[in-house]
């Protein structure tokens, strides 16, 4: 009976959890490329469309925290299936929505779950708790390269489907593909055992006291905030804004495809410092960094190259947070409840992603252009990564048995 459960040896765990964000991440960041023909043929504004995909982030960030409970208490792989099942619905649903009430219903609330049960928080608890303390930095870092790669590889795969096939049919096509996370998530299957095998015997209500109760990780939740505001807003509407300044689709899918593929570098690479530095400094030199990386953007002449350099500058520094932001938890709390701890952050970082893509809309419907929202995004990155300096790392101490 032991030797059945020694395939699940710490690589194979973060090269399924790695695959399976390849291909959650890599739907889900390709939903910008649906704004232009699902507008013009379903004749609704693009507000609408971007308040059904802020929707979906909203409750994708509000799913976190009650998901990441369930996989703690009863593992991520029930929970994955679960959201699977779910993805593939809401995306059969999308292909048949014919407004802005079918929209929300299906990309935001059904679609918006089910991110909840596949994403980042659920397969950072099982890395949590799989992986050594010294090393379990690089592996998130590994797994969220790899989410990534999926952003640059799904990217043209929704394209070439969307150009052959409509964006109906295009819909479907994910729906199918999605349903690969169904044998990915028996990887994530944990001893209930060795799970409850921690130095205290804390429950998820008292973690979840404690941890809002430590002010740093209300300053990382808040920072956490800005980056899903920065994200989201340049995942659904740079294609757009592209086209506006009279640029082809196809540079727009190249932009997010770049900025996929330089994530998969980036991601693994602040994962890696996480391991070799102070956390709290990364985050904020990352966030200082993307600021910067966008005020150079808007204030350089607009040309493919220029979109294609920043695209792979934004890019190195996309995803960098979410590894760097997960181990500074377990670092504080311990990996026992890692999942519902970075649920609960990453719902603060849906906050944001909902108010970045609804808020890029309204000022591009209201204004007519975006060059608001993007200085909006330059001082927000600036916020972020003064809130992150204060954040006290170091370790909570836990005595056996002990209930916090």
């Amino acid at each position: 009976m032991t030797e059945s459960k020694n395939w699940r040896t710490p690589g194979l765990v973060i090269a399924c959890a790695g695959l399976a964000m390849t291909i959650v991440l890599g739907i889900r960041h390709g939903f910008g490329l649906y704004l232009q023909p699902m507008t013009l043929d379903l004749g609704i504004s693009r507000e609408t469309f971007a308040f059904a995909i802020a929707l979906q982030n909203l409750i994708y960030g509000f799913s976190q925290p009650l998901t990441g409970m369930i996989a703690d208490k009863f593992g991520a792989a029930r929970v994955m299936a679960g959201g699977t099942v779910l993805y593939a619905i809401g995306l059969v649903l999308i292909s048949h929505s014919t407004s802005g009430m079918e929209l929300n219903l299906s990309a935001g609330l059904i679609v918006g779950t089910a991110m909840g049960c596949c994403g980042f928080s659920t397969v950072y608890g099982v890395i949590g708790r799989t992986v050594a303390p010294e090393k379990r930095s690089t592996a998130m870092g590994i797994v969220g390269a790899a989410g990534s790669l999926g952003q640059f590889l799904m990217l043209p795969y929704g394209q070439v489907l969307i150009n052959h096939l409509g964006w109906q049919q295009a819909l479907l096509v994910l729906a199918v593909t999605v349903l690969v996370l169904l044998p990915l998530s028996a990887a994530l299957v944990e001893d209930p055992a060795a799970r409850e095998k921690t130095p205290s015997k804390q429950s998820i209500p008292a973690a979840l006291r404690e941890a809002f109760s430590h002010r740093g990780f209300i300053l990382m939740c808040l920072s956490y905030t800005v980056c899903g505001f920065q994200l989201l807003f340049v995942s659904v509407h740079f294609p757009a804004y592209l086209i506006d300044q009279k640029m082809t689709p196809a540079t727009g899918m190249i932009a997010l495809a770049l900025i996929g593929l330089f994530n998969t570098a980036g991601s693994y690479t602040w994962g890696w410092l996480g391991g070799r530095y102070t956390k709290k400094y990364l985050l904020a030199t990352l966030y200082f960094t993307r600021a910067m990386v966008v005020m150079a953007f808007i204030l350089a002449p607009l040309s493919p190259m220029s979109v294609y350099l920043f695209s792979a500058a934004l890019g190195f520094l996309w995803l960098g947070t979410a590894p760097v932001t997960s181990a500074l938890i377990a670092q504080i709390f311990g990996p026992r409840y890692l999942s519902t701890l970075s649920g609960c952050a990453f719902m603060f970082h849906q906050v944001g992603s909902f108010l970045g893509v609804w808020i890029g809309g309204r000022i591009f419907d209201t204004t007519g252009s975006y060059t608001l929202m993007w200085w909006i995004i330059i001082a927000a990155g600036v916020v972020a990564a003064l809130l992150t300096l204060p954040v006290d790392e170091r370790q909570i101490p836990r005595a056996a048995g002990s209930v916090a």
